[in-house]
């Protein structure tokens, strides 16, 4: 009987530790204008829900903090006291606000959260497929520029100092927030996992002892169309920038929802660009800086940001593509 009982024991032990085997789980949400990808690696199907819940909700309320699109968010109230009055504002805002000043001097002026003005402009042109008037533009243009925010980091205060100037941080919100969810699973003892915010993903460690994360880029010009070889990451940032779903046509010519806050106009040149950084806002600004520099220029801000590019093209019907040196060392074999 002893015997028996024992042997009963080992085998629902065995049975559990089948059940409790490591695998993935995955998570999805719209969250942010777009489908929010959260995959990790756990072997309680029960936390893995818990989790994923706890960090929607970490999402909903750093959106509600960056997002210009929530009447009620923190940067909106920011703008609406711009020509008026300094704003106190939230460590996360804080933090962000002296990331995005660290992005608009690396990327010389290429990446600049006070673009709102313009962005407003464009999505309504966009919305009603009319283009805007030179006027227009030039009246937005005359607000734009981070050299003139002031920021006292010591009393976190902000001040927008022209009425009409507005922030927006698309092109790092995502990326930051992406990386705030690894961190936080992190910190959650979740170890391998995967946080996409719409293209902007951080990663931490490889799921299930393979060498990496699977992440395809985009063929330039197409929206479902991948190169053959794919990316292998661990432990770091991506992001890919392109005009695919966004853009305005006006004369033949191909306004990209990435504007130039130096021209006021969107970009006119077709690039894919994907950027692999050590952190997610990191990858979301370059991706965007690099989508306005020069290419040889984009290049050089991206190593000296620890980061690789690579910038894809269709010319004559062929893709290009010009790469920094280490970049090509995160292909999949």
């Amino acid at each position: 009987m002893k015997s028996f009982i024992f042997l009963f024991t080992l085998l629902v032990l065995f049975t559990l530790s089948l059940g409790a085997q490591n695998k993935k789980y995955i998570f999805t949400e719209n969250k942010m204008g777009s489908p929010f990808n959260l995959i990790f690696v756990t072997n309680d199907s029960l936390k893995a829900k818990h989790i994923a819940q706890d960090c929607f909700t970490l999402i909903d309320s750093l959106s509600q903090i960056f997002s210009d699109y929530d009447t009620t968010s923190e940067v909106n109230k920011i703008n609406a006291s711009a020509g008026l009055t300094p704003i106190k504002v939230s460590p996360a805002m804080l933090d962000l606000l002296l990331l995005s000043k660290q992005a608009y001097h690396k990327s010389i002026g290429a990446y600049d959260i006070t673009i709102g003005p313009l962005s407003l402009l464009w999505r309504k042109a966009r919305k009603k497929q009319e283009f805007p008037t030179k006027a227009a533009i030039e009246t937005a243009r005359h607000l734009i520029g981070f050299n003139q925010v002031q920021i006292d980091s010591e009393k976190a205060i902000i001040f927008l100092p022209k009425k009409g100037m507005r922030l927006d941080f698309g092109g790092i919100a995502k990326g930051y927030i992406a990386q705030w969810v690894i961190d936080y699973l992190k910190s959650s003892g979740i170890k391998e996992a995967l946080a996409d915010a719409g293209g902007d993903i951080s990663i931490s460690g490889a799921p299930l002892k393979s060498k990496g994360w699977l992440v395809g880029v985009n063929v330039p010009e197409t929206a479902d169309d991948l190169l053959s070889k794919k990316l292998e990451l661990t432990s770091i940032s991506v992001a890919t920038s392109g005009d695919v779903y966004q853009f305005i046509e006006n004369e033949g010519v191909k306004y990209s929802h990435i504007i130039n806050p130096k021209t006021g106009y969107g970009v006119t040149s077709l690039r894919n660009v994907t950027v692999i950084a050590p952190l997610g806002a990191t990858a979301d600004w370059l991706a965007t800086a690099c989508s306005i520099l020069p290419i040889d220029l984009a290049k050089k801000v991206a190593l000296q940001n620890q980061a690789q590019l690579l910038i894809t093209t269709i010319q004559e019907g062929k893709i290009k593509y010009d790469i920094t040196p280490g970049f090509n060392k995160y292909w999949k074999p």
